[in-house]
């Protein structure tokens, strides 16, 4: 379980994610066993973003001349980001797939063509192409509710899911993205009232 998880805020934000039941007679993975769990793919984007992000720290320290070439390199390393996502996106995904309406450092919603038990686990791995993160852990239902359609359609569900394990790089890869989309939309609101003000 992820320790205080009420202390990590929500963004809405549209996501793919592929879900996988866990059997709990099994246990939750440790740190180290949930690695193992992970592709070659995901462990190589991981490796890369936090080599990434401890180069550009280090070269912020440096004096204003060297602005551009941290403005450079981010471009760059986003550049390979956007492909290593964009390969792993193309591997042939395990389990179910969901659309990811929200995200935060404690878990997840989902719109899902199908019905989630309540106190289930699920192995998940989740992709979030616009901030390039992608990440594998283990959630737990904790509220899956029909959404109401017109009769012709197909029920959805809309659910929630907790982190129950998850590494701690990629609890911080969520709440760096989930600041990124808070302020896009708040750039983005500032934008529409600038121009109902002309």
């Amino acid at each position: 379980m992820i320790p205080d998880s009420n202390s990590y805020f929500s963004v809405p934000h549209n996501f793919n994610a592929y879900l996988s039941p866990w059997d709990t007679a099994q246990g939750l993975p440790s740190e180290d066993e949930l690695k193992d769990m992970q592709s070659v793919g995901l462990k190589l984007l991981t490796e890369v973003k936090s080599l990434e992000a401890n180069c550009l720290l280090q070269l912020r320290n440096l004096d204003n001349d060297a602005k551009a070439v941290v403005d450079f390199l981010k471009l760059q390393s986003r550049k390979v980001d956007l492909v290593l996502q964009h390969v792993l996106e193309k591997e042939v995904q395990e389990g179910q797939q969901v659309k990811g309406n929200q995200f935060g450092g404690s878990g997840i919603s989902i719109t899902s063509t199908f019905e989630l038990n309540v106190g289930d686990y699920h192995k998940a791995h989740i992709y979030l192409h616009a901030e390039v993160v992608a990440l594998l852990c283990i959630c737990q239902v904790i509220e899956c509710t029909p959404i109401d359609e017109d009769d012709d359609q197909d029920t959805l569900w809309h659910c929630q899911l907790e982190f129950s394990q998850i590494l701690e790089d990629d609890i911080e890869q969520l709440v760096k993205a989930s600041l990124a989309v808070q302020q896009k939309m708040l750039k983005k609101r500032k934008q529409n009232i600038d121009k109902q003000r002309r």
